[in-house]
């Protein structure tokens, strides 16, 4: 399988590397056109501040590359929020991939939201073998609200979208590299699809 990370300066590529060849994939990380448009599949990892991200993105022209992609793609946390229109985050318009909004958590809990967290209505090949309230790792202080795109969803104190799909696009919120056996099998059926 020709596997590629979107490398882009915003994503926390190793973590994402480490977990693939834990399940003996190798992946290559390149912001080069041809090397994602030939891939197999791609992952879109990220975090940081989206409006810096953006900015990345733009230099390297793949704003307007990500959106073309017709194969399996997968946004991960700030990659997820990258995939939307709009987000709060700066007042920046993002990839406007899913047409969604990013909003910032409005609560009296702790933001960032940070530490294990449940899954819940999955509705996707991409938790195939997973069990409703399965725990996953979360950092971020800004979230997408619940949609017709959502497949799962996780309170904080109230439900957002956990993961969405729209078209070839998949994407979550959580740290699939960082949520152990459960991640692990989201990546593994990720790499299925």
């Amino acid at each position: 399988m020709n596997l590629v990370i979107v490398d882009y300066k915003a994503g926390n590529v190793q973590s994402v590397l480490f977990a693939l060849e834990r399940l003996g994939v190798q992946a290559t990380l390149s912001s080069d056109f041809e090397t994602i448009k030939s891939a197999d599949k791609v992952i879109f990892p990220g975090v940081g501040e989206a409006s810096s991200a953006m900015a990345q993105l733009k230099s390297r022209n793949l704003d307007k590359l990500l959106p073309t992609l017709e194969q399996p793609f997968f946004g991960v946390c700030l990659g997820m929020q990258l995939l939307c229109q709009h987000s709060e985050e700066g007042d920046t318009d993002l990839l406007g991939i899913i047409p969604l909004q990013v909003k910032r958590f409005q609560t009296e809990l702790k933001v960032p939201h940070m530490g294990w967290n449940q899954l819940e209505k999955l509705q996707s090949p991409l938790f195939e073998g997973l069990q409703e309230q399965e725990y996953v790792y979360y950092v971020h202080s800004y979230y997408v609200p619940q949609s017709e795109y959502t497949i799962a969803q996780t309170s904080y104190p109230a439900s957002f979208s956990a993961a969405l799909q729209y078209k070839n696009f998949y994407a979550a919120q959580f740290h699939p590299e960082k949520s152990g056996p459960a991640g692990a099998q989201i990546l593994k059926n990720f790499l299925s699809l």
